[in-house]
């Protein structure tokens, strides 16, 4: 009899197991419900898009990294009424800006809307960990208006450095909540953008007004830290019916990259060194079949990366390659075609996307073995390829992909459709920790998590340490 009961408690045991284990292989779709409300655009008087004070008074300031090495930044922002001058005038002390620098000015038209004057400066030399003051609006007549922004530490190996990520935004008031989350966790020096920023393309024309209230929105963040952008497919803003048949237009006037540091030979996809990472953002939305020049560049790109000064391999795409939401779906399977044996070959620790509107983590996971006649086409576990993440719950106007594949994919480790943001904190060349933060949680809550353990370094199995 004990031998029996023994016998079933094995078995019952076995099947508990098997189960979980089940359960593990498939991930986690959570449990969690948003309230299903629409996401609607913040009015144009709102207060989140109010004009600063002042005659011709500068306007959407933003800051990006200006050069490979994070030594440089580039400064723009827009004047309404007249050029005024391009001139930033920066120092370390608020009270002395003893330097300067002269940048230029453009602009632009766009069906019946004609841009104001948008100013691009790069300051450069600028000392590693180091808080800088600047002023823009310098000139007679002008409003003079000032801020500051915080330089990274010397790139190396064990510098600890804390990125935020976001994607999709929009300006909808569901957008500003995931500003404000963000900017209440406290943690992030950086902010990496994952694509998709006004959704001006949404409005009639492509309302251009949009992308002057999305620039106004954000600048509390952007023009204090520097945002690292990724080009998506609203910012294509290729219109033919209304005689618009330059892509990439709006977001290609106003928002500069520092492409030619890493020989890109265009804005849409490059690479920056930053602290202990190795950022490479490619363009879902260009060319990138063989002999393209995206193609080409990449190749080149990833042998040049120095793990042993850069631990850290992160790549952004808007498209993600792995999505097991019904929206978008497969839609970056060609580039994954393409890219993904490399990301695998060089150890690419993360890949960070958008472009659904929900999130999701994946398990380091590959297909490279299927070569369309051998029918090996599922993912199978890799330790040497990147964890992929989609970010794209910034808020935007078309609301939450809340439409699953089902049953849930084995390589899908988490997903939810809610909207949030994530941090992603470099400890040193072996560990790094990840957490993406809902809405509707405190700014410390963590709705997901994971310990990322170097795949160059320390390439040890760390889906153990999701949460």
């Amino acid at each position: 009899m004990e031998r029996i009961r023994m016998s079933f408690y094995n078995f019952a045991l076995a099947i508990l197991v098997f189960g979980l284990a089940s359960r593990c292989e498939g991930g986690v779709t959570s449990r969690f419900v948003r309230k299903l409300e629409a996401s609607v655009d913040m009015p144009l008087d709102s207060d989140m898009f109010r004009v600063p004070a002042g005659f011709n008074a500068p306007q959407q300031v933003h800051i990006t990294q200006g050069d490979h090495n994070g030594t440089a930044m580039i400064i723009s922002w827009v004047t309404p009424t007249e050029p005024g001058s391009s001139t930033v005038l920066y120092g370390t002390s608020p009270k002395k800006l003893d330097r300067k620098a002269e940048g230029k000015y453009t602009q632009y038209k766009y069906y019946n809307y004609t841009s104001g004057y948008i100013h691009h400066c790069t300051i450069r030399h600028l000392k590693y960990d180091t808080k800088y003051y600047y002023a823009v609006g310098i000139g007679q007549r002008q409003t003079v208006r000032q801020f500051w922004f915080k330089t990274p530490p010397q790139v190396g190996p064990d510098v600890p450095y804390t990125f935020g990520l976001i994607g999709d935004l929009g300006q909808t008031y569901d957008s500003n909540r995931t500003l404000s989350h963000y900017e209440s966790n406290g943690n992030g020096e950086a902010v990496l953008y994952v694509g998709d920023l006004s959704y001006a393309d949404n409005y009639p024309n492509h309302d251009n007004v949009r992308w002057d209230t999305w620039a106004r929105f954000v600048e509390r963040s952007t023009a204090y830290q520097p945002w690292i952008w990724t080009a998506g497919n609203h910012e294509i803003d290729f219109a033919p019916e209304i005689d618009e048949n330059q892509p990439f237009k709006p977001f290609s006037h106003r928002y500069p990259t520092p492409y030619k540091a890493s020989g890109s030979t265009a804005p849409f996809w490059y690479s920056v060194k930053r602290a202990s990472a190795y950022i490479i953002v490619l363009a879902a939305y260009s060319a990138y079949g063989k002999y393209t020049p995206q193609y080409n560049w990449l190749e080149a790109e990833l042998p040049k990366v120095n793990r042993s000064e850069t631990p850290w391999l992160i790549v952004m795409v808007h498209s993600p390659l792995y999505n097991s939401y019904n929206y978008h779906f497969m839609e970056g399977e060609s580039m994954r075609v393409m890219f993904e044996s490399w990301f695998v070959q060089y150890k690419v620790d993360v890949v960070f996307s958008g472009h659904v509107h929900a999130y999701e983590r994946s398990h380091r996971i590959s297909n490279t073995m299927y070569n369309i006649v051998n029918g090996k086409c599922t993912p199978v576990k890799n330790q040497q390829a990147p964890v992929y993440i989609t970010i794209g719950d910034g808020g935007n106007i078309e609301g939450l992909a809340n439409n699953m594949t089902e049953p849930q994919p084995s390589y899908s480790a988490f997903r939810e459709a809610s909207f949030g943001h994530a941090m992603f904190e470099i400890k040193n060349k072996t560990h790094a920790y990840y957490s993406w933060h809902r809405n509707q949680d405190g700014a410390k809550v963590m709705a997901d998590s994971m310990w990322f353990t170097n795949r160059y370094w320390h390439p040890t199995d760390d889906s153990s340490f999701s949460i």
